[in-house]
């Protein structure tokens, strides 16, 4: 489930840098499996409780695109929000994300390219005060010349 989510959009013509929107999610188990299922990606790491106990982790973490994947529900459903076409992301893993840990995905607008339509994003996911991933979202965003 996401809190504190609010959904639509913000047209090119109305973004300003520094603006910024959010979501929290709790992490669940389910969640993993589901990301699991979907993406093909079963490493024990994630699935297996005494598999991953003997890792550096010493514990099962969400797949990190799982996590990455909150940031792209930040871009398609608020900032900018419905009609924005991804173009490309970096991130960079901090530490890794656990069963029951809340994560708060933040995206913030660091330039905008009006004459292209092209929005550069900082990207960032933390547990607490602990960054878990970093990055920044290049995207097209929806323009209200085009309704």
């Amino acid at each position: 489930m996401l809190d504190n989510i609010t959904t639509g959009t913000i047209v090119i013509e109305d973004l300003e840098i520094g603006m910024k929107r959010s979501l929290q999610k709790l992490v669940t188990d389910h969640d993993i499996e589901l990301f699991a299922q979907v993406s093909t990606d079963r490493n024990p790491v994630h699935l297996d409780d005494d598999y991953a106990r003997d890792t550096i982790f010493e514990g099962r973490i969400a797949h990190g695109m799982l996590t990455a994947g909150l940031i792209s529900a930040v871009i398609g459903e608020q900032l900018p929000g419905h009609g924005t076409v991804y173009l490309g992301q970096t991130l960079k893993f901090m530490a890794p994300v656990r069963p029951g840990d809340m994560v708060h995905a933040e995206v913030e607008v660091m330039d905008i390219d009006y004459g292209r339509r092209r929005v550069t994003l900082a990207t960032h996911c933390r547990v607490g005060d602990t960054v878990v991933l970093k990055g920044e979202a290049v995207v097209l965003a929806p323009s209200g010349k085009f309704d």
